[in-house]
């Protein structure tokens, strides 16, 4: 190659400069182009556009969120700084390492990103001084000063509660932010609020599970199984327990999971047969075939299902004899039985009128059946359907309700949760809000009146707007909807009651009403009134309600997560998806405590408190319940204030990899064991055993309480007949809390005893021993005079059963 030369000599190198700032000069020329929206022409643009539009602003909750985000990691290192003197496990000092690293890094880039945009930088101490308690998760000064006087096991256990506390409270943060528009367009900021939401979560989860390790319960990791799980059980032991019966689980994945892929092998426990080659797609059966709510008349059992309902015999309890299953498709499958009449809720829009299994596959269809059920199980093998109320919502649970002044109807009071039916499938039936339509089936429940001697006659009487505000009359006038303020519960809106609890013979009923607690006057039960209605910040969903033999107190259940979620885990706030205990008093509902299932529970087990009954033991108000794979708990209530645990029992979950819903729907007591329906696996008999927290007595005493039929839903008052072994539970309960000397207690016992022989013996009337009781009667009322509280009741009792059985003697 030949260069024209100048009087200037050009080096190589000058030559190779000028020959890249050419071909530099030629690229430049590349035209840089900008698209268009969707069909829109592109457009050049030019390099200072370019970079421009590659500058993303960032807004001022980036900032502010940044900012808040040093605070909160700050306090993250206090509390680590505290753990090196305070706890005595290497597994609490490698996570405090793992945070100490993290965060230490965080604060640095967030301050960085702060100080490169011009932005005030937040140190770490600055939280002490800017209220930064108010951001979600932060530990307030009470929590810090607990963290920091414990020691050992106890610091360690606070450490996890309030870290995961924390860990949550990032997260929501990072949702705050994600939630405002305009906001984290920063890629850097975006890059670090993925990596929270990651970091933070996997850090809950080894928590938690360190969290659980730290609780001696045998409850705590129990093995996984079918048929097989882990058991773990405190004064009450398995007397019975049987599968589902045939026609009432999926025979390809009795366990309620996935189907396999086509062809794969599925291994069925030994009571469902031989392995089955899988011949449709994957789908999932979880409550289709779930057992649900209990009913009972005399050595019957109803078991409700999804699919139907099952009749057991039960005169023998500790062997159950399946007497007959039948298949009705439409869920809930709650049931109730009066008489030679059982009524069933159903609520899915699979249901048909004809009970048939193909469902409805039209959006308006006359086949379609969403209410209540009644049918006639005078013969208790072929159950006829006699009657069937369609209601616009469905029937998602029902209450049976009695009139002592009109013996010749039962009333039931449906309470639909789900989606409201269309109109030209049943007339009447709307969705709109109340502002649109006063009409809506919305914000009422169904009273349905069913003559006894005509079954076939029943129908809805009444739609009572028990929501309504009584000054402005607004249909929609309790809760709303939404949290009550940080760190709280999102509760649902109230337009609907999930489960109404009855007692006709106080006049009262409490209704669980999703977003409040309701006390209703149901003096007149086709038209209940509402006199009293509860929030709270910390439960999610009223669910059910029970009220103690007095009616002077009522326990509500939450169901967080809807029954079908982790809701025990050792991280859970213990306020949440739990029960919280009432007192009532001048007709008004007055909070007094929570409780919840003690036992953590793993990621695998749908958990939250649920169905439950009284145990009637004469002179303490004890309630068994259901915690779905929680298992099931016996707590005492009597002081309203201290509910503790007296009893359990409890399987390992169903899968040990996946959660598969399972449990216990419903445990009911029921002349003296407890019948605990479990959705997956089939039905359960419990029995109670003598133990420090309840006698011998005590359970003969509530196993002498025989009603001819047991409606959870329908409380009755339970009166105690004077028997020896009911004077006999009290003594246990004046020598359990010493409200008796020692000497007269064994003198009473041995007085008891003496009268229990003569009864037994069938042998002529005694005036000695009654003699004996009447003077025992007279010193215990001198006793009871002095007495206060709880002993001064059951002193009055016991008198008044000795007094009783003197007359017996006569």
């Amino acid at each position: 190659m030949h260069l024209q030369m100048s009087n200037t000599r050009l080096f190589p190198a000058t030559i190779l400069v000028v020959a890249l700032i050419g071909a530099a000069k030629s690229q430049a020329q590349v035209p840089i182009v900008q698209p268009g929206a969707p069909g829109e022409p592109s457009r050049p643009i030019s390099a200072a556009e370019a970079s421009d539009l590659a500058g993303i602003r960032f807004s001022d909750a980036d900032v502010k969120f940044m900012q808040g985000m040093i605070s909160h990691h700050a306090q993250a290192l206090e509390m680590t700084e505290l753990l090196a003197a305070r706890s005595e496990r290497d597994v609490m000092h490698r996570l405090a390492q793992r945070i100490e690293l993290s965060q230490e890094d965080e604060i640095t880039m967030m301050q960085d990103w702060l100080r490169v945009r011009g932005q005030e930088v937040t140190e770490r101490e600055d939280h002490h001084e800017t209220g930064a308690e108010t951001m979600p998760g932060m530990l307030t000064s009470v929590e810090m000063n607990q963290l920091q006087e414990a020691q050992a096991l106890q610091f360690d256990r606070f450490f996890l509660n309030f870290m995961i506390k924390h860990h949550h409270g990032a997260l929501t943060m990072v949702e705050n932010l994600l939630a405002q528009r305009g906001t984290a367009q920063d890629s850097q900021l975006f890059a670090f609020t993925s990596d929270i939401t990651a970091d933070q979560n996997m850090e809950i989860d080894r928590m938690d599970t360190m969290l659980a390790e730290l609780f001696p319960d045998p409850r705590v990791h129990l093995e996984a199984g079918f048929h097989d799980a882990g058991q773990a059980s405190l004064n009450m032991a398995l007397a019975a327990t049987l599968p589902k019966p045939e026609g009432f689980y999926d025979p390809q994945a009795p366990e309620g999971l996935l189907r396999p892929s086509e062809g794969e092998q599925v291994p069925l426990p030994a009571e469902h047969g031989e392995q089955v080659a899988v011949t449709e797609p994957s789908r999932p059966t979880m409550l289709n075939f779930g057992n649900t709510d209990l009913a009972f008349s005399g050595e019957r059992l109803f078991v409700g299902n999804y699919h139907g309902f099952s009749t057991y015999r039960i005169e023998t309890p500790s062997s159950p004899q399946l007497l007959s299953s039948v298949v009705c498709p439409g869920g809930q499958g709650d049931v109730s039985v009066v008489g030679n009449l059982l009524i069933m809720s159903v609520e899915q829009t699979r249901g048909r009128l004809d009970c048939g299994l193909q469902g409805v596959a039209e959006p308006v269809s006359d086949a379609r059946f969403r209410g209540v059920r009644i049918f006639d199980i005078s013969d208790t093998r072929l159950p006829k359907q006699v009657a069937a109320v369609q209601t616009c919502r469905g029937s998602h649970t029902h209450t049976l309700v009695s009139d002592p002044d009109d013996q010749g109807n039962v009333y039931i009071y449906g309470s639909g949760t789900s989606s409201v039916r269309p109109g030209e499938e049943l007339e009447g039936c709307s969705d709109e809000p109340p502002e649109e339509d006063p009409n809506t089936a919305l914000f009422r429940i169904d009273v349905i009146q069913v003559p006894l001697t005509r079954p076939e006659e029943a129908r809805i009487v009444g739609r009572p707007r028990v929501f309504s505000d009584p000054e402005s009359g607004a249909i929609a006038g309790l809760w709303r909807g939404g949290d009550h303020g940080p760190g709280t519960q999102s509760t649902r809106a109230t337009r609907q009651c999930h489960d109404i609890t009855a007692y006709p013979e106080i006049g009262l009923a409490a209704g669980a009403c999703s977003g409040n607690g309701i006390l209703f006057d149901i003096s007149n039960p086709t038209n209940p009134k509402r006199i009293d209605q509860v929030v709270d910040p910390g439960f999610a969903y009223w669910h059910s309600a029970t009220f103690n033999n007095n009616g002077t107190k009522v326990i509500f259940t939450d169901e967080w997560g809807g029954g079908g979620r982790a809701r025990c885990r050792a991280s859970d706030p213990r306020e949440w998806g739990a029960d919280a205990i009432f007192d009532i008093v001048d007709g008004k509902m007055e909070f007094r405590s929570y409780f919840k299932l003690p036992a953590p529970q793993t990621e695998q087990e749908n958990c939250v408190a649920h169905n439950g009954s009284l145990i009637p033991v004469p002179g303490r108000d004890i309630f068994v319940q259901a915690w779905y794979q929680g298992g099931i708990s016996v707590i005492d209530f009597t002081d309203s204030s201290n509910p503790f645990e007296i009893a359990f029992f409890d399987r390992g979950p169903l899968n040990a990899d996946k959660l598969v819903m399972g449990g216990y729907w419903a445990a009911y007591w029921y002349k003296g064991f407890v019948y605990g329906t479990e959705i997956a696996r089939g039905l359960d008999v419990l029995e109670l055993q003598p133990s420090e927290h309840l006698t011998r007595n005590e359970i003969a005493a509530a196993s002498l309480v025989a009603p001819d039929t047991f409606n959870v839903q329908q409380q009755r008052r339970i009166d105690w007949s004077n028997r020896p072994v009911v004077a006999r539970a009290y003594l246990d309960q004046l020598g359990r809390e010493d409200s008796l000397p020692t000497a007269q207690g064994t003198l009473l016992s041995d007085l008891l005893d003496r009268t229990d022989q003569i009864m037994a013996d069938g042998t002529q009337p005694s005036t000695a021993i009654a003699e004996e009781l009447d003077n025992a009667a007279t010193s215990i009322e001198r006793d009871s005079g002095r007495a206060r509280g709880l002993g001064r009741a059951r002193l009055t009792a016991l008198a008044e059963i000795m007094k009783n059985l003197a007359e017996r003697l006569r």
